[in-house]
């Protein structure tokens, strides 16, 4: 599902107060740490997961991972925060037009 700049921005300031509701911590990402993703991903549609790498190309190569294994959009990444978004079989979120 290919998000419009609208409703990226939309998404963006709703997630703007949101505090992170998953931490990658030492371990990494792990399966516990997808299935958590994607549970709060499933309950939340909108979400920020913390992401802690040594170096800026491990953080994309984990943020990529968790992209593809959730099947979420990436709306920003700012400093160590990552937000995602995913629309749940019920929606909640209604995302504005084009």
């Amino acid at each position: 599902m290919a998000l419009t700049n609208t409703q990226i921005r939309f998404l963006r300031a709703r997630a703007h107060s949101l505090k992170p509701v998953v931490l990658l911590g030492s371990q990494g990402l792990t399966e516990a740490v997808l299935n958590a993703i994607d549970e709060a991903l499933e309950h939340h549609e909108l979400i920020k997961v913390k992401v802690r790498a040594e170096t800026r190309d491990d953080k994309q190569a984990i943020i990529d991972a968790i992209v593809e294994a959730t099947g979420a959009e990436k709306i920003q990444v700012v400093g160590h925060n990552l937000t995602l978004y995913r629309a749940a079989k019920n929606p909640r979120l209604l995302l504005p037009r084009g």
